[in-house]
């Protein structure tokens, strides 16, 4: 949910509402498992070996931004559950929307390096600067890890700025009639916050989904010579291939709705409260607790080291 949501008076919740919470809330609680558990077995094979894999590096990162966001967002709907007739600029509010800018950027960075860094490592394309990428792209990996900080830092100073301009426009109700004060807050986030939001949010959007499309399209073409071959669809081969392209599959169908979530969202299409917003909400969050669980299974090193992790854990216990 955005920080920049409109945050209305007390209202009764109804029971419809209130069962869609719950459901929210248990979605929050396996998305915290799935993703803790990525970072539990990765932490194990970095507490084992003292490093980590260029890889692996990324998907702990994107494990741990998830994880916190998480943690961002539950505590949003907890303080608003608790505090109804809270305002918009509350000082509360400033920090989690502060929190939750950059913990959304940082995700769709690290998701977005992490789709470069298998399409690079996996498909098989031979054009040069291809080629180049393959060779160099482990030692690329820091200043990815790097840039998505940096990135999601400016970011969130833009945003913040942005929210300090309308808290200021919210303070001018003392001195002017609400009607115009709501309608220059209004006309600074729609000529303002939401083209940066749109721009700051499109542009990983778009490196995401090309190196998702390139490589998809490579795995496609692997998978079908592997099923016309003799061995056929039953292969180990074959499988593993089709295992491959439905994971990545997944994972930009998720990553998808949580671009459109995050612009429609921002785009106030939901009110607050409404019985839309929350099955909205239980849309965004359905595929941002999937995803851990089918990266999990899907990942056949991350079970081997979370397995290693639980029977060192059990020994030492």
């Amino acid at each position: 949910m955005s920080g920049e949501d409109v945050v209305p008076g007390p209202q009764v919740v109804d029971k419809t509402a209130l069962i869609c919470i719950v459901i929210l809330f248990l979605l929050f609680l396996v998305a915290l498992v799935g993703n803790g558990l990525i970072i539990a077995a990765l932490g194990s094979e970095w507490l084992l070996r003292r490093t980590l894999s260029p890889c692996d590096k990324l998907l702990v990162s994107l494990g741990t931004s998830r994880f916190c966001l998480q943690w961002v967002v539950i505590s949003k709907n907890i303080y608003i559950f608790l505090n109804p007739a809270t305002f918009l600029y509350s000082p509360v509010f400033q920090l989690l929307a502060v929190q939750w800018d950059f913990l959304n950027s940082a995700t769709l960075w690290f998701s977005t390096w992490l789709s470069v860094f298998y399409c690079v490592k996996i498909a098989t394309f031979t054009h040069p600067v291809f080629l180049w990428l393959k060779r160099n792209v482990s030692g690329l990996v820091p200043w990815m890890l790097l840039s998505s900080l940096g990135f999601s830092t400016f970011t969130t100073v833009l945003f913040f700025i942005g929210n300090q301009r309308m808290y200021q426009n919210y303070l001018r109700k003392g001195l002017q009639s609400w009607n115009v004060t709501r309608n220059a807050v209004r006309t600074y986030k729609r000529f303002y916050l939401f083209p940066l939001k749109i721009v700051t949010w499109t542009v990983p959007t778009v490196v995401f989904i090309a190196g998702t499309v390139l490589l998809i399209t490579s795995l496609g073409r692997h998978t079908k010579k592997v099923f016309f071959s003799i061995s056929g669809f039953h292969s180990s081969s074959a499988q593993a291939h089709i295992k491959a392209l439905l994971a990545f599959i997944s994972f930009a169908i998720f990553f998808t709705s949580s671009f459109l979530s995050l612009v429609l969202t921002a785009s106030g299409m939901f009110p607050f409260r409404e019985f839309r917003f929350w099955i909205w909400q239980i849309v965004i969050y359905l595929g941002t607790a999937t995803h851990p669980i089918i990266l999990l299974l899907s990942n056949r090193r991350l079970r081997a080291l979370l397995g290693r992790g639980c029977s060192s854990a059990h020994g030492a216990s």
